[in-house]
């Protein structure tokens, strides 16, 4: 019989807990949000041996129990109350082994709630460079409690740690700091109060004023003391308690703990001076975008000509091997015509998180943040603005969550409200299809026209949301000001293991999430555009016919007409008809239209709602970027050309990102208001842009 038990990893914020989470699950792992709150959620799973397995819990970082945001919260609660489902039979703490003094205030909270607590300490292939020395055995011994060195990279201390983690019940639940030398009568008092009850778990019950957890409580005069302190005197004795582990951390890392700092080496402090320069760090900075968005159209170009092509040969091969039908076409032109507008973009989407995966893992995001948060300030964001905005390239739903560690409500409204500006990947199946076919693929001196477009599309969406911001800024007042403090992680050589498993969840999640509503919706266009009321639809092909008796025409050629006539009447074509004056005036033709009202749903919907109609419109064997290449006007020209592009990329950089990102806007902000304007306003720029655009170019 397989015994499963709960693993919590806790840790300050870059200390490695992804590294050992990915060590521990590989691949079996699933992201998600705790119940009721905008705050990620990550586990996983692993076969400890034969008989247990452990269900992984990557809880948030944080400093310590003395929750002071969301995230940190998060952790607090769920080590409070047993009752949870995720309560962790034993949690490991997750240091850094340059950060030990620091990291460990949080491993003694932790291990003083009496639960199994294992010290890993990360990156201990750094000690020898790093000139650090510990004495395990002494350490395990002042701790109460099992260590474990462990290097990610080189794959050491992984197969020890899940030993130790098979025989937790015999590590100790000792506390380390006797609570009642923080204040004797207080403490004394509470344990009277409380009976046969964990005390610091009672101390953090008060503080952070958790009311889930279930206590005995025995009746003694005047109970509500413990509550109604003054706030000043709680924060005094957390103050006193921080201090009194100082004190005791200190002493045991005397005895345990040495750092041989001639050994050490100074290249981080170089390398900041440099990254983080008042103008070489912006320069640096853009250079490095530059490069990533040239090696995106580079790199992809081969396997997404192989995708489109393969999808392209699929739909024929269905139609002639399946027998004529509705079901034929609907698999034919509605599902893998869908499927393929989003399927193309893999390998770009791909690479786009290969790449940001890369900047995290080294320590280089953290200094763009500190590099960025200089200017942000005076356009009434802060510093810590910096993190959803950028976070915002990958998708505008979990940077609208990350606002929630901005503690001034003017800066976090006003971030929540900008960051759909900042480029999602989304966008990027639009921008790559639009560009490359308006765009030459040409270059100067070495650079490629269509990279450096793209690179100008994620440069005037975020500069865009600088603009929103400055105006937002004056017209909301508060007066409370915020202050940006970031930590630097130390420069490390990315670890493979962790960008393949990021890039593989990320690229997974993009296609799964918006390949659920890209087959709905191709369902649903394909129906809309295969059926239609009235003669005309029922009729098109006595019709179409007797308009071209007179016209030598051969077969081919009458059928793509008889399928154009047929489109233009259905149900999709005639609302498309119906908002074409509104869009004409931007370039756009009805079919245009249709992509814009159903990539509502998601951005990405763009490219699979033109395919789905071109593959109805027509059964010739041509990929979609042919068959959108192939579209004429009325008088000729193409319907793609420059203007008509430029508009649509500028439309889709500033119009709002999708209904999803409405809706946690809502849930964030409380109100249908806030999202409201976002929606009106946003939509009038971007229509505006669009229209300027289009009427200046053509």
């Amino acid at each position: 019989m397989i015994k499963n038990i709960n693993v919590a990893l806790i840790g300050n914020p870059n200390t490695g807990k992804t590294s050992v989470f990915n060590a521990l699950t590989g691949l079996n792992q699933k992201v998600g949000n705790y119940p009721g709150i905008t705050v990620e959620k990550k586990q996983g799973s692993c076969r400890l041996d034969r008989v247990t397995k452990a269900r992984i819990l990557d809880l948030p970082g944080t400093y310590s129990l003395n929750a002071s945001s969301m995230d940190e919260s998060v952790v607090v609660e769920l080590l409070l109350n047993k009752n949870d489902p995720d309560f962790p039979d034993v949690a490991v703490v997750v240091t850094d082994v340059e950060n030990l003094k620091r990291n460990l205030l949080l491993f003694t909270q932790i291990k003083d709630l009496e639960i199994p607590t294992v010290l890993v300490i990360n990156m201990s292939d750094q000690m020898q460079r790093k000139g650090i020395k510990i004495d395990i055995e002494k350490l395990e011994e002042k701790l109460n409690t099992s260590v474990v060195l462990v290097s990610t990279r080189l794959n050491s201390g992984v197969e020890k740690l899940k030993q130790i983690l098979i025989d937790y019940r015999s590590i100790s639940t000792l506390p380390i700091l006797d609570s009642t030398t923080i204040d004797q009568d207080y403490f004394e008092n509470l344990a009277k109060a409380f009976p046969n009850q964990s005390l610091y778990k009672l101390w953090l019950v008060i503080t952070q004023d958790v009311n889930f957890t279930k206590l005995e409580r025995q009746k003694v005069p005047d109970t509500t003391q413990f509550k109604t302190q003054p706030q000043s005197y709680l924060k005094k004795l957390q103050q006193r308690e921080t201090i009194k582990r100082y004190q005791t951390i200190n002493k045991i890392l005397k005895e345990t703990y040495s750092v041989n700092r001639e050994e050490a080496t100074d290249l981080r402090s170089k390398l900041d001076n440099l990254l983080i320069h008042k103008f070489w760090g912006y320069v640096i900075f853009f250079l490095i975008l530059l490069t990533i968005f040239q090696a995106i159209f580079d790199w992809s170009s081969v396997p997404m000509d192989f995708i489109d092509s393969s999808f392209a040969h699929m739909s024929e091969w269905i139609k002639t091997q399946m027998p004529a039908g509705i079901l034929t076409d609907l698999i034919a032109e509605g599902v893998i015509s869908g499927l393929g507008g989003i399927v193309i973009f893999i390998p770009q989407i791909a690479f786009l998180f290969f790449f940001i995966s890369i900047l995290e893992e080294t320590g280089y995001m953290s200094r763009v943040v500190f590099l960025m948060d200089r200017g942000l300030r005076k356009f009434g964001l802060s510093g810590k603005s910096v993190v959803p905005l950028i976070s915002g390239t990958a998708c505008a739903i979990p940077a609208v969550m990350a606002t929630r560690n901005i503690e001034n409500w003017k800066e976090r409204l006003i971030t929540i409200l900008v960051v759909p500006f900042t480029t999602c990947s989304a966008r990027l199946p639009v921008y790559m299809i639009l560009i490359s076919l308006v765009i030459p693929n040409d270059r100067l001196l070495g650079i490629n026209y269509q990279g450096l477009t793209l690179m100008g599309l994620y440069l005037i969406g975020f500069l865009m949301a600088i603009v929103s911001a400055s105006i937002l800024n004056r017209l909301l007042k508060s007066p409370n000001k915020s202050y940006f403090v970031v930590e630097m992680p130390n420069y490390k050589l990315p670890l493979f293991k962790n960008v393949a498993i990021t890039v593989w969840e990320k690229t997974r999640t993009f296609v799964v999430e918006a390949g659920k509503i890209i087959l709905a919706i191709s369902i649903l266009l394909w129906f809309m555009a295969s059926f239609g009321p009235g003669e005309k639809f029922s009729n098109a092909e006595q019709i179409v016919t007797q308009q071209y008796a007179n016209e030598a025409i051969n077969g081919l050629e009458l059928e793509n007409k008889i399928a154009s006539f047929k489109l233009e009447n259905s149900y999709i074509g005639i609302l498309g008809k119906t908002i074409e004056p509104l869009i004409l005036p931007l370039g756009y033709d009805w079919k245009i239209g249709i992509a814009l009202i159903s990539s509502f749903a998601a951005r990405e919907v763009f490219v699979g709602t033109l395919a789905t109609i071109y593959s109805v419109e027509s059964d010739a064997e041509e990929t979609i970027k042919i068959r959108m290449a192939g579209e004429i006007r009325n008088d000729g020209s193409r319907l793609f050309n420059l203007p008509a592009g430029i508009s649509l990329m500028l439309f889709y950089a500033f119009a709002m990102q999708c209904m999803s990102t409405l809706a946690i806007v809502k849930k964030e902000t409380n109100s249908w208001k806030w999202p409201s304007i976002q929606l009106f306003s946003m939509t009038v720029i971007a229509y505006l842009s669009a229209l300027m655009a289009y009427q200046i170019l053509k």
